[in-house]
């Protein structure tokens, strides 16, 4: 059996919570984290947790691609974090913004905005001992794994981890985990990151309803995907396909402290 690590059971894909899980059983995944991007669908993040709470764990976050969020936004995830922290399991979607800087006449100033938005949040992780879900690739990898630094964060992955060599390894050395998607089955990049790390620093991950191309083109996306993904890791690493689903689900309970009942 494996765990999703990273999965936005707040989309309407997932309107029928019941029928997703039990979708995913038959593929060997025992249940999601969950993971919100701003007030609304942490409400709903919190709502999919409560109605099954051995198979949906939550997470409460601030997603910094989004760019239509105000600081007032910011400001009430804040608070729910407070008001919650004991019912979820880490902070998270958080992190950088990347993709959004292409479409924006001042990048810098956008950059700058999303490192105190970060440092926010880190500061909440950092009082209430909380991991943290980051969205943070390519060139955002290394700012946020200094910020993790700098605001003393013990627990952390980077979801869907894309960054150079040299900065995945040192993500991994400073004790943090790195995620994998679907992309593992046919992108290169992907696999050749998957090889360059311990199997005990990496998570695997749906990020449904995110849709893929290759084998999955035409397919819907969901946690169910998290066991295709422990194939391809196991794969590479050479190990039988239970081994690698016993670690990286150990791995998943490692970081956000869960109890897998």
């Amino acid at each position: 059996m494996i765990i999703d690590s990273h999965c936005h059971l707040h989309d309407p894909a997932f309107a029928d919570l019941r029928e997703t899980l039990r979708r995913s059983l038959t593929h060997d995944v025992w249940g999601a984290v969950a993971v919100g991007c701003d007030a609304e669908t942490n409400i709903q993040t919190l709502a999919a947790a409560a109605a099954a709470p051995k198979a949906v764990w939550a997470c409460l976050g601030f997603h910094p691609d989004r760019t239509r969020l105000t600081d007032d936004d910011l400001e009430r995830v804040e608070e729910q974090i407070a008001a919650h922290h004991s019912r979820i399991v880490g902070i998270g979607e958080i992190g950088l913004p990347w993709y959004s800087l292409e479409r924006v006449p001042d990048p810098t100033a956008i950059m700058a905005r999303g490192r105190d938005r970060l440092g926010r949040l880190l500061d909440l992780a950092a009082r209430w001992d909380l991991p943290v879900a980051l969205h943070a690739p390519h060139g955002a990898a290394a700012d946020a794994l200094e910020a993790l630094k700098r605001h003393r964060i013990e627990r952390a992955v980077f979801h869907w981890h894309k960054a150079p060599a040299e900065v995945t390894h040192a993500i991994v050395d400073a004790g943090f985990f790195v995620s994998v998607t679907a992309d593992i089955v046919s992108r290169e990049r992907d696999r050749e990151m998957v090889m360059g790390v311990p199997l005990e620093a990496l998570l695997v991950e749906s990020d449904g309803p995110w849709k893929y191309g290759g084998e999955f083109e035409g397919t819907d996306s969901g946690p169910w995907l998290a066991s295709r993904v422990a194939e391809e890791v196991a794969k590479l690493k050479g190990l039988p396909v239970e081994d690698a689903m016993f670690q990286l689900s150990t791995n998943t309970c490692r970081l956000f402290d869960l109890i897998w009942v």
